[in-house]
C-alpha cells in the first residue's frame, strides 16, 4: 500500500505537461482528481515571433522560460521553413530550469544550455545565473507568454542586456473549467497541487468563495503568492521547483501529522 494510499489529490496541470507528475502519485497510491486549470495555445498574431526567429543573427542570448516557450518555438521554425536550431558559435541559451532543459533536448538535438541556475528555478534565479556573464551591451530574446511578467526582463536590463520580449503563446481557460471545479469542490480533496501563477488564479476564479482555505501545495514563491492572494491554505512550496519535488512535498504534507 501506498504512502499516499486513499488520498485525493488535485492535479492542475495540462494532460501533456502532467504525465510524469501523474505516474508519481499513482505509484504512491494517490487518487488523481484532474482538473487542467489553463490552456496554451498560440498567440492571436505571431508575426513578432516570426520576425524574431528570421533574424535570430540579432541576438547573442535566447532565454527559455518554460517547456511551453521551447514548443512554441520549435512550431514557429516549423511554420516558416527553418531549420529547428537556436544556437551557433556566437548566440547562445539559458532555460530557467530542468523541464525547460529536457524539453529543449526534446525539441532542439542539436542545441545546448549554455546557463541554469542551480537551485533557484524561476526568473530570479535566471536573473542571479546571468550575474557572472557579460550582458551589457548584449541583445536577448525572451519568448514569453502573452500576459508575462517583467521581473525577468527587468533584471536582465539591470545588467546591461538589450531584451526583447515576445509573445510566443497565450494561456487561456480551457473548456468546461467551471465544472471541473465545481463537481472537485463538491467531491472533496485532500491536497490541490499549483504550478502556476495562471492555474491557481483560474482554479479560484470558479471556486470563488469556496476557494478560502482550501489545502494546496505549489511550486516556487510566485506560486505561492498567488495562492495566498486567492485564499488557500498553503501547506508546502516545492524546492527546487520542480514537479519532483512538488511530488515529494505533496507526500510530506499528507503523511506528517497536524500540530
Amino acid at each position: 500500500m501506498g504512502t499516499l494510499s486513499g488520498r485525493r489529490i488535485v492535479v492542475t496541470r495540462r494532460p501533456g505537461q502532467a504525465s510524469s507528475l501523474l505516474d508519481r502519485l499513482v505509484e504512491l497510491g494517490a487518487s488523481i482528481v484532474e482538473v487542467p486549470a489553463i490552456e496554451i495555445t498560440p498567440p492571436q498574431d505571431p508575426g513578432l515571433l516570426d520576425a524574431a526567429l528570421l533574424e535570430l543573427d540579432r541576438y547573442d542570448w535566447i532565454v527559455l522560460t518554460s517547456p511551453n516557450a521551447v514548443t512554441a518555438l520549435i512550431s514557429r521554425l516549423t511554420v516558416l521553413g527553418l531549420f529547428p536550431r537556436l544556437t551557433d558559435r556566437r548566440r547562445q541559451l539559458a532555460s530557467v530550469g530542468p523541464a525547460t532543459t529536457a524539453g529543449l533536448r526534446s525539441s532542439f538535438p542539436e542545441d545546448r544550455v549554455a546557463l541554469e541556475p542551480k537551485t533557484d528555478f524561476r526568473a530570479a534565479g535566471l536573473v542571479a545565473a546571468f550575474a557572472d556573464v557579460r550582458l551589457s551591451g548584449r541583445r536577448v530574446l525572451v519568448p514569453a507568454p502573452t500576459a508575462a511578467r517583467e521581473d525577468l526582463a527587468v533584471g536582465l536590463r539591470a545588467l546591461g542586456a538589450v531584451v526583447d520580449v515576445i509573445a510566443a503563446y497565450s494561456t487561456i481557460e480551457p473548456p468546461g473549467l467551471e465544472t471541473a471545479v465545481a463537481r472537485c469542490l463538491d467531491q472533496g480533496f485532500d491536497l490541490a497541487l499549483f504550478a502556476s501563477p495562471s492555474a491557481v488564479e483560474a482554479f479560484a476564479h470558479w471556486a470563488g468563495e469556496r476557494a478560502r482555505g482550501l489545502p494546496a501545495a505549489v511550486i516556487g514563491p510566485t506560486t505561492e503568492a498567488a495562492a495566498r492572494v486567492a485564499g488557500f491554505d498553503v501547506r508546502a512550496v516545492a524546492a527546487p521547483s520542480t514537479l519532483e519535488a512538488l511530488v515529494e512535498t505533496a507526500e510530506r504534507v499528507l503523511t506528517t501529522p497536524l500540530p
